[in-house]
């Protein structure tokens, strides 16, 4: 009987090895969250150089976060910031929906009247780091899914005013988007480790000091 117990407790043993030696799961890392204005001050200032900049050095739109749902990165944000659900069709077509582009308040019901805008755009970035970056990291860049702040979807025209400038030569038109602009920006530039220009730091310390104060940035660092 004795030895039965033992062959037991060594069945049980085995058993459960795996379990004990199995690496624990890794949980998601905790955002930073700070005020606008200390955010600001962790942002590296220096020169911008967009020698070598094309938009094709950032590859976009690839295949999304979900391989198996047969869209792409622009389809899944859009799908992600619907206020009403639009319907899916083969291929990811879009039909109905609502969405509220944040930048001028405008409310939306056809998904091809929406660009979905890198909050800090391609040349920016270019600008401010992502030329020393691999393609790959480019690409993880340009597709960042990871963040909600990374890809914004908006109207077309607000976004084709806004272009490649930074907050020194542009803000949403809407006074009450400004403040979360801003700090979806600053969140972005720390996110991915990316530099800012003399104008484009004072211009953000002139929300941080003043109507945007109470703003309050949270990011988590790309890997």
């Amino acid at each position: 009987m004795i030895k039965n117990i033992a062959l037991g407790c060594s069945a049980l043993s085995l058993a459960l090895l795996p379990l004990l030696s199995a690496p624990a799961a890794q949980a998601a890392p905790a955002p930073e969250v700070t005020t606008l204005a200390d955010a600001v001050g962790l942002v590296t200032v220096t020169e911008e150089d967009r020698t070598g900049y094309t938009r094709t050095k950032f590859k976009h739109w690839n295949g999304g976060d979900d391989a198996g749902d047969g869209c792409n990165t622009r389809n899944e944000v859009l799908l992600a910031e619907a206020v009403v659900a639009p319907t899916v069709e083969p291929g990811c077509k879009l039909t109905g929906g609502t969405w509220i582009s944040y930048y001028d308040g405008h409310e939306v019901t056809n998904a091809s009247s929406l660009d979905i805008d890198h909050m800090v755009p391609l040349a920016e970035a270019w600008d401010s780091g992502a030329s020393t970056w691999t393609a790959a990291r480019r690409e993880a860049y340009a597709n960042d899914q990871g963040a909600d702040v990374s890809l914004v979807a908006v109207t077309a025209r607000t976004n084709r005013q806004k272009a490649d400038q930074d907050p020194a030569d542009w803000m949403p038109p809407s006074p009450e988007a400004q403040c979360r602009y801003v700090g979806e920006w600053v969140a972005t530039k720390l996110r991915w480790q990316l530099t800012a220009d003399d104008r484009e730091l004072e211009a953000l310390k002139v929300y941080a000091e003043g109507p945007c104060e109470d703003t309050i940035v949270r990011y988590t660092p790309a890997a």
